[in-house]
């Protein structure tokens, strides 16, 4: 076989390499389970929630500070596990608002394994959960971090929420593939396309779109293209110097989410049952 043959064959056989193992490098994910103790978060507890393929999945909630206050649902990056994002969204939950954080399947010590389609049902199911603790979809903000957001505006597409924040979010996980394995026709052999561009028209709530400037993971790019085809009310805050994995290391992130949930979604004031 000449050279010219030789190099094909290796081509092809990376092609299907990729393929083969593209759920793998999509979502790393953390296994170990995380100490829930470990976080010095007043209110803070195990959740869970059943599929119908018989996993139980345990998520981390805190409540609200006040009765009436959003609740923010967090659907977090491919990376790590949900314990990861209690410290970052630390002043948030200071701020008053209540925090769901989503796990996932394959994650954390949850079992199963993720796809697309089944990461989009449970989240649905832990909607459902929420709403059954009271709290209302005039309540519900959900908040995707990059690939969490492709969950999160599938789920504002489908349902009524109060707000949608979306941190470093994508047109589409095809998209950013093509971007960073440009040598192979990446975003034709994706499974989980994570179609956000194909969804984003539907949402009905005020969105914030926030995104470093400097992001190398999901090029800033993606998210003004995502942001501009929203419909409003909607707000766009890109951090200059800010990187992918960042934002929340520079205060001024998190002051304008929480402006931003206080101006949306003020507290809903609680409703006296007077009987004669």
């Amino acid at each position: 076989m000449n050279f010219v043959g030789i190099t094909v064959v290796v081509y092809l056989l990376l092609i299907a390499a990729v393929f083969v193992m593209q759920r793998t490098l999509l979502y790393p994910a953390a296994r170990q389970t995380p100490n829930l103790a470990a976080y010095d978060v007043a209110g803070l507890r195990e959740v869970t929630t059943q599929t119908p393929d018989g996993l139980t999945l345990r998520h981390w909630y805190v409540p609200p500070a006040e009765a009436g206050a959003a609740v923010l649902v967090v659907f977090h990056g491919n990376a790590g596990h949900l314990g990861d994002r209690v410290p970052k969204l630390n002043a948030i939950i200071e701020a008053g608002f209540g925090v769901l954080f989503a796990g996932y399947r394959g994650y954390g010590g949850n079992p199963g394994k993720p796809t697309e389609d089944d990461l989009t049902a449970d989240a649905a199911l832990l909607l459902d959960w929420l709403a059954a603790q009271g709290v209302p979809a005039e309540r519900t903000v959900l908040y995707g971090e990059s690939l969490g957001t492709g969950i999160a505006v599938k789920m504002a597409a489908a349902r009524d929420v109060a707000a949608v924040i979306l941190e470093s979010p994508y047109t589409s996980i095809a998209e950013v593939a093509q971007t960073h394995y440009w040598y192979l026709p990446a975003k034709w052999m994706i499974l989980d396309k994570w179609d956000s561009m194909a969804h984003i028209g539907r949402i009905r709530a005020p969105l914030l779109v926030v995104h470093g400037a400097r992001d190398r993971t999901v090029p800033t790019r993606y998210g003004r293209r995502l942001f501009a085809a929203a419909p409003e009310p909607k707000e766009l805050f890109i951090l200059e110097g800010g990187t992918h994995n960042d934002l929340y290391d520079h205060p001024q992130v998190a002051e304008r989410v929480i402006a931003f949930l206080r101006r949306h979604v003020p507290v809903t004031p609680k409703v006296l049952d007077i009987r004669d």
